[in-house]
């Protein structure tokens, strides 16, 4: 046997192997899906729709509010905190939708009539950009208030926004997770990415020019705590 004809052989038995873990792993998502949505207590529809409809609003207000705070206090740092967790929400967004068209996943409704759409779910499935933005911001919020209180709450409620997309049936299990997955990198790599940034910018300014009063210049070393 030659080496390419082992090479091909190889290559299509591996093809294969993704072929099938793909088709199973559809078939678990879709199974999850219908356990949830299928299954689901319709009483609790409107509930559900409130904790979903709040993913955007909760996401904006969050650093708006924190940001006022900072300008009512005169206080640089909160404001930063503002712009940080602001920040995340958008790169979240722009990844989400990103990868919203370049996948162009069905809706899970669109494709399996038994799922019962239970609110309006325009545009492609995966990843969920509502918990997408949740995550984000219930990361980024708990990064920058590292406390009990802050981190609980917020994780609850993103992952309450990730429950209603597959209860109210517009996503599917992967869609949820992907988002998390999402937002949370987002968070994470925008920390890092200003982290570096203010390092580079501080080190520009190491070596401050000072004026004695013998009009003598000496540099001195600056540290900031």
């Amino acid at each position: 046997m030659s080496k390419r004809n082992h090479f091909l052989r190889i290559t299509n038995f591996i093809g294969l192997l993704f072929c099938v873990s793909f088709i199973n792993a559809q078939n678990i998502d879709i199974n999850i899906l219908r356990d949830i949505n299928v299954n689901r207590n319709t009483s609790l529809d409107p509930a559900f729709k409130g904790i979903t409809n709040s993913a955007l609003p909760i996401s904006v207000a969050t650093p708006l509010i924190i940001y006022s705070v900072g300008l009512i206090k005169k206080d640089s740092t909160i404001k930063n905190q503002a712009l940080f967790i602001g920040e995340t929400f958008l790169v979240s967004a722009f990844i989400t939708t990103a990868l919203k068209y370049s996948i162009q996943r069905d809706r899970p409704f669109n494709t399996y009539p038994d799922i019962e759409r239970g609110t309006s779910g325009p545009g492609f499935s995966f990843p969920s950009g509502h918990t997408s933005v949740a995550f984000a911001t219930a990361t980024s919020l708990s990064m920058e208030y590292p406390k009990w209180y802050i981190i609980a709450p917020s994780f609850v409620w993103a992952s309450t926004v990730g429950y209603s997309r597959m209860h109210l049936g517009v996503h599917y299990p992967s869609d949820v997770v992907a988002g998390a997955i999402v937002g949370s990198c987002s968070a994470y790599v925008s920390y890092k990415v200003n982290k570096w940034m203010n390092r580079k910018r501080i080190g520009k300014h190491k070596y401050l020019p000072v004026t004695l009063p013998n009009d003598l210049t000496a540099n001195i070393y600056t540290v900031k705590k």
